[in-house]
């Protein structure tokens, strides 16, 4: 599921369509490791790789913070379209 997804707007929609319109938006990313990345969004490519700015890292009780990661598009679990 992508995005915050209620009874109301149940359209299928194509999840990369949806991602490039958040460009610049700040998102969250969970890996299926169990990594926890916030950051905002610069850039997607057709793979759903993703680079996220000032990004934050939290795993278990750690949290790290990095001026920009890269997260390969096989490696995600879920992408949550955060409001600000």
């Amino acid at each position: 599921m992508i995005g915050n997804a209620t009874p109301e707007n149940n359209i299928t929609k194509n999840p990369l369509s949806v991602i490039y319109k958040h460009v610049g938006s700040t998102i969250t990313v969970i890996l299926k490791t169990g990594e926890k990345y916030t950051g905002t969004l610069n850039k997607v490519d057709n793979y759903m790789n993703l680079l996220i700015d000032e990004a934050v890292e939290e795993y278990g009780e750690k949290t790290t913070r990095y001026g920009r990661v890269l997260i390969r598009g096989n490696n995600i679990l879920l992408i949550q379209l955060n409001k600000i």
